[in-house]
């Protein structure tokens, strides 16, 4: 989950993609492209200073952190939108795996 706990990220590992599903609205928000892999497991919150809010998760065929712009309806996010369910920001790591 996100850090409001509305939607729900979940790893489709066969197309390398975050599926985003929005539990209120009860259907699948967007498809995130991501790294090879995403890992099943779940990812971590945070406020990042440069993209706001994002979630984010590691890989098991990638080497990467993807950091994920997340919805928000907290007035003081709303210049992240345009980023909302984007990758934002893809962190090198020494080797494939998670957090």
């Amino acid at each position: 989950f996100e850090s409001k706990h509305r939607y729900f990220m979940d790893a489709a590992n066969a197309s390398d993609k975050i599926a985003v599903i929005d539990t209120k609205e009860g259907k699948l928000e967007k498809l995130v492209s991501v790294g090879k892999v995403p890992h099943p497991g779940r990812g971590a919150n945070f406020v990042d200073p440069q993209f706001g809010p994002v979630w984010s998760t590691g890989h098991l065929g990638d080497a990467v952190v993807s950091l994920i712009s997340t919805a928000s309806d907290d007035p003081k996010f709303a210049k992240y939108k345009a980023n909302n369910w984007k990758v934002v920001q893809e962190l090198k790591m020494p080797g494939a795996g998670n957090l």
